[in-house]
């Protein structure tokens, strides 16, 4: 019998970060996190994740807010906790690769402004995509970890992650994230997986999973015992449904136990008490769907994570299409084995989500593809598990196949941060303006404009604070 893992567990809280943006749209405001930051700070968690993935971009478009003055404020905040953030390798927080200076500025900043830990992940698992934000957060002295996308198909063996383990420590990172966005992971392939992870590499292992498909709370259990070494969980009024197990709940599975975390159930309660009326107020308002909270078993046949499924519900909605809802689901798979079999994550699941709507509302397949669909298969997001499905490149593609890369796309780009600092200097109050603006150069603008008319006393009312749906 294998040894069982006889530490306590250590616990990342995702309140701040992803709890909110898997069951709210990530509209939880710097203001309303500020006044729980002291108790929070108390805890003794591993780290919180309070920054990166949609904050970033929600902050700026629906909250009106800086999110590099929200990272500020949350620093002051927590003397004695970690602070963690979610970055997309080469894509930082956005939707498309940048280059490295870029990237290796933003990690600069990250942690200049009180980042400890930088989760960082790729949507394909290419390890390629990882190496430049692996390097920047080991010369700033930040902890980098390496999130594997997880994932089920005929390439994804226990031989795969092991290799991906190995590489991942090769490339200097400092620890390994099992990173299971769909809820896919149930408790014994996760007992499986971690203990071949642990015999593969020294660097801790953490898992975060979502409740989405109802097992998640079983498969920390298994996974603790087998070795995981930190968790993800969430404060009870904003987990389950399509976000993490609750931290109360797992803290209190290992009491008594040589897992327990040690926490203070009573400090637990303060700070679930302090979220429970935003989580009242979501829901009176419409901000919460009831439907993100329930278990979704589709999860394991169709391997949609949550946010892709309110992102595909919304596209047949505004096509007056709903009824297609089970064909697109079925399309799904099809499309992703078209496109190599990829993790479905940010932003591969909006491709192949978008993808799957078109083919089934044309009522042909590929009849037309999307931008991203063709930069899939053109290499320009990386390398695919599997080879793309030959007669979709030929269809999709047609003579511009000949122009496909095999190289990392980002070692074609030249640097641009010169060219972007240029390009918005009458807005620039602040270095960081500059990277703002270089992930979403539209919305920075607007936020910049809406900035300036407060500093001026002018009607910010008129600056646009359109409060629309977001894609999570």
């Amino acid at each position: 019998m294998a040894k069982q893992n006889k530490k306590p567990v250590k616990i990342t809280e995702t309140v701040l970060r992803d709890a909110h943006q898997s069951l709210i749209a990530t509209r939880m405001t710097t203001e309303q996190m500020l006044p729980i930051i002291d108790k929070m700070d108390q805890v003794g968690y591993h780290a919180v994740e309070c920054w990166g993935g949609a904050t970033f971009d929600a902050s700026l478009r629906f909250l009106k807010e800086d999110p590099w003055e929200r990272l500020r404020k949350l620093k002051a905040g927590f003397k004695k906790t970690k602070l963690q953030m979610l970055f997309r390798g080469q894509n930082i927080l956005g939707y498309r690769p940048y280059a490295d200076d870029v990237v290796e500025y933003f990690v600069q900043k990250s942690i200049a402004n009180g980042i400890d830990i930088i989760r960082i992940f790729d949507c394909l698992n290419d390890l390629r995509n990882l190496q430049t934000a692996v390097t920047a957060t080991n010369k700033e002295k930040g902890h980098a970890q390496v999130a594997l996308s997880y994932t089920l198909g005929d390439a994804y063996t226990l031989q795969y992650w092991t290799d991906m383990a190995k590489k991942i420590e090769e490339m200097g990172a400092n620890s390994i994230c099992i990173k299971d966005m769909a809820g896919l992971l149930t408790p014994y392939k996760a007992e499986e997986l971690v203990k071949s992870l642990k015999a593969a590499t020294k660097l801790p292992i953490e898992l975060h999973t979502h409740y989405t498909s109802g097992v998640a709370s079983m498969t920390y259990m298994k996974a603790v015992e087998a070795g995981c070494d930190i968790i993800d969980t969430a404060m009870s009024p904003f987990a389950l449904g399509t976000s993490q197990p609750a931290t109360e709940v797992m803290a209190e599975a290992f009491k008594g136990t040589p897992l327990d975390p040690g926490y203070d159930q009573m400090l637990l309660k303060e700070i679930a008490d302090y979220f429970r009326p935003m989580r009242e107020e979501a829901l009176k308002s419409g901000l919460m769907n009831p439907k993100v909270l329930g278990v979704d078993i589709q999860t394991l046949l169709y391997q949609v994570p949550g946010g892709m499924l309110s992102n595909m519900v919304s596209q047949l909605k505004e096509q007056n299409a709903e009824d297609k809802y089970m064909e697109v689901l079925e399309e799904i798979p099809r499309v992703r084995k078209d496109l190599g079999e990829p993790p479905l994550v940010t932003p591969s699941s909006q491709i192949v989500g978008t993808q799957a709507v078109f083919n089934v509302l044309m009522g042909e397949r590929y009849k037309v593809a999307t931008k991203e669909t063709k930069d899939v298969l053109l290499g320009k997001y990386g390398q695919t598990v599997k080879p793309f499905n030959p007669e979709v490149i030929d269809k999709v593609l047609g003579e511009e196949k000949k122009n496909a890369i095999t190289c990392r796309y980002a070692d074609l780009l030249e640097p641009e941060l010169h060219k972007i600092e240029e390009e918005m200097k009458q807005w620039k109050q602040q270095d960081e303006d500059v990277l703002s603006y270089a992930l979403f150069p539209q919305v920075a603008t607007e936020f910049f404009k809406y900035r300036e008319a407060q500093q001026t006393g002018v009607d910010a009312s008129a600056a646009d604070t359109k409060n629309g749906a977001y894609p999570v």
